[in-house]
């Protein structure tokens, strides 16, 4: 595992940081490509993406910061540097970036369908991340190709790898379906469905959720909840009639 790409003395460069913003600038710059595709202005596109990346960073931010006010006026720094992207920060973005949509007119399922292979391609690279730096631990197995872990040295499945092949391959046939989509909302079906299905399909290699509370949870992992859920929007999306298909004016 390579968690860091840089270690000296105070000095620290996590690999998975890198890998992030070398994925959030691909996808923006997909999204150039993308966007033309679909008969999008590709600036416009670009600006939505990053209203929407920036949204998403400023957000869970202050949400980390108001849930946590004396840690963030002790140590600022350290708690800004936290992992703080939660359900709410997500809710809360997504209703920010349908906002903004909506006021620079930019329809919404076209919009969608640009950024769907730009999502996955993120998806990619943060799995890589996760990889470099060892986590999403995956079950214990016999394959050749399972992860010696110490100091016993047992192999476990490479689940990030998975989810970054699985995501660079989905990437791949979302671009080639934007292409040739006869549908208005296909692509992002397709990508709801084929993302829900895989993430769903990657927890039975996954090493199973803590569960501490409520059994209501306990029946699935909750990325197979979220998975699920996916799968059921991408199912709505199909059976909705063309004429209910709204754009933001």
């Amino acid at each position: 595992m390579y968690p860091y790409l840089i270690h000296s003395g105070h000095l620290l460069l996590p690999t998975f940081g890198v890998l992030a913003a070398l994925g959030l600038m691909a996808a923006l710059t997909l999204s150039l490509r993308t966007a033309a595709i679909v008969g999008l202005n590709p600036d416009k596109l670009w600006n939505a993406g990053l209203f929407t990346l920036l949204s998403a960073f400023v957000l869970s931010r202050l949400l980390i910061i108001a849930a946590n006010l004396h840690n963030f006026l002790t140590y600022p720094i350290l708690l800004l540097t936290l992992p703080s992207l939660t359900t709410t920060g997500i809710f809360l973005t997504i209703l920010a970036t349908l906002i903004y949509l909506r006021i620079r007119h930019l329809p919404i399922l076209e919009t969608l369908n640009a950024w769907s292979p730009c999502a996955t391609l993120i998806w990619a690279f943060l799995a890589l991340g996760h990889f470099a730096e060892g986590s999403d631990a995956g079950l214990p197995t016999t394959l050749p190709w399972g992860l010696s872990i110490p100091p016993d040295h047992t192999r476990l499945h490479p689940v990030a790898l998975y989810a970054a092949i699985a995501a660079a391959l989905l990437t791949l046939i979302l671009l080639r379906e934007l292409k040739h989509s006869s549908q208005p909302n296909n692509t992002i079906a397709t990508t709801l469905a084929a993302a829900g299905t895989i993430q769903f399909l990657l927890t039975f290699f996954r090493q199973p959720y803590p569960y501490t509370t409520s059994t209501l949870y306990t029946a699935l992992d909750p990325i197979q909840w979220i998975a699920l859920g996916m799968i059921v929007v991408a199912a709505v999306i199909v059976l909705l009639p063309g004429k209910l298909v709204t754009h933001a004016v």
